[in-house]
């Protein structure tokens, strides 16, 4: 019989504690069901593996993202839209960076956190069409700013920024450069066609 109180939100949930104290090589099943206060062989009620255990944190992680930053982009456009975006995802990699590494490591592949993952795209790509590019251009800006926030956000978890100069400031420099560079991406607009000659 599985411990009472003992689902698979709870597994996950005692997983994601031992991956914020231990990272992604602490994540193991002993560790986890240690946490839960269960024999190992317990989980197998709950999960089918490891992997498969990964796989349901990499959703839960995603839908947090997704759910956060769009919350955070509502009602926002432009400049705004990407500051938001941007700020709300440092918040969530900087509180908790190990789970964004598991993210980050995950193999493509799985049809759940593909559909996870598609949801924080789906707010990226909002974020982007605020700028008017759609298109090709829409999938190469949302990968620049994945790449932008995802290399910051590492870098700053990991204590790479050693230079006195703040960071937050440099950050803001990063929001501020992504925006400008998005604006200067965009389509021009259509002129206004010319009005028919007096007749």
């Amino acid at each position: 019989m599985p411990r009472a109180g003992l689902n698979r939100d709870a597994v996950i949930a005692h997983a994601l504690e031992v991956l914020d104290a231990s990272g992604a090589r602490g994540l193991t099943l002993k560790a986890v069901a240690d946490r839960a206060g269960v024999a190992a062989p317990s989980l197998y009620k709950h999960i089918r593996s490891l992997t498969d255990l990964r796989a349901l944190l990499a959703v839960r992680v995603l839908d947090e993202t997704a759910r956060r930053t769009g919350a955070a982009v509502m009602g926002r456009a432009e400049e705004e839209a990407v500051d938001a975006f941007l700020a709300e995802y440092r918040a969530l990699v900087i509180s908790h960076p190990h789970r964004h590494e598991l993210v980050e490591s995950f193999p493509v592949g799985d049809p759940e956190v593909d559909r996870a993952a598609a949801k924080v795209l789906g707010v990226l790509f909002a974020v982007v069409r605020g700028f008017g590019l759609d298109g090709e251009d829409l999938i190469h800006a949302a990968r620049v700013l994945r790449a932008a926030v995802a290399g910051f956000t590492a870098l700053e978890a990991g204590n790479g920024y050693q230079d006195p100069a703040d960071v937050d400031h440099s950050f803001a420099f990063l929001c501020r450069m992504l925006a400008v560079g998005l604006r200067a991406a965009a389509p021009l607009p259509k002129p206004l066609p010319a009005p028919s000659p007096a007749s």
